[in-house]
């Protein structure tokens, strides 16, 4: 009985903890020590105890504890909620880095396929259909970024052509000419490392 006290202390401390950090009470510093050492805790209680009690869920449920914060923190993370917000913003800036790399990509192959020659329609399309895709996936991009909207107005030509069909020397180089400024556009709008 001694050990489910000691476990009914740590998720309840652990709950004040979380509420006084979301609710701005604490500063991160602060915090943090004190939910590590509490994490470290649940853990090797939890482990000890096992046998005795096989889900916390239903011992916190048995006790009427209400405690969300400290049972998704305890249970379900087991990390630091700055951790956790640090992980996601990580995640996020490398899909972002992705996406950028895509798009630099499919610039690249399609400026470059007009520069081959490559001017039927079968094999022009697919490029900036692609480019479009890649494009719309990038949230850091201005509403107003004007690659999309010259991307846009070639979309609907393309597609009204067929396979067939070859781009004229003059639509072709106008296609280069859009991709190419869009494309500087493009690397104008990124934010610049370290800002």
């Amino acid at each position: 009985m001694y050990n489910d006290a000691e476990l009914f202390a740590i998720i309840k401390a652990t709950e004040k903890l979380e509420r006084a950090y979301i609710w701005d009470l604490i500063s991160a510093t602060e915090y943090e020590p004190q939910c590590q050492k509490l994490i470290a805790q649940f853990k090797t209680l939890s482990s000890a105890l096992k046998h005795t009690i096989p889900s916390i869920q239903q011992f916190h449920d048995a006790y009427k504890m209400d405690c969300p914060a400290a049972l998704k923190r305890l249970v379900a993370s087991g990390v630091l909620a700055t951790l956790e917000r640090w992980a996601a913003t990580a995640i996020s800036a490398i899909t972002c880095a992705l996406i950028v790399a895509e798009c630099v990509q499919n610039f690249i192959t399609s400026m470059d396929s007009l520069k081959l020659n490559m001017v039927s329609v079968d094999e022009v399309h697919p490029l900036p259909l692609e480019l479009t895709a890649s494009l719309g996936r990038l949230s850091i991009l201005p509403n107003e970024f004007e690659g999309k909207a010259k991307l846009g107005e070639w979309m609907p030509r393309l597609s009204m052509m067929r396979a067939e069909d070859e781009l004229t020397e003059q639509k072709a180089r106008q296609l280069h000419f859009d991709l190419e400024s869009s494309y500087n556009s493009f690397m104008a709008a990124l934010p610049t490392v370290g800002t």
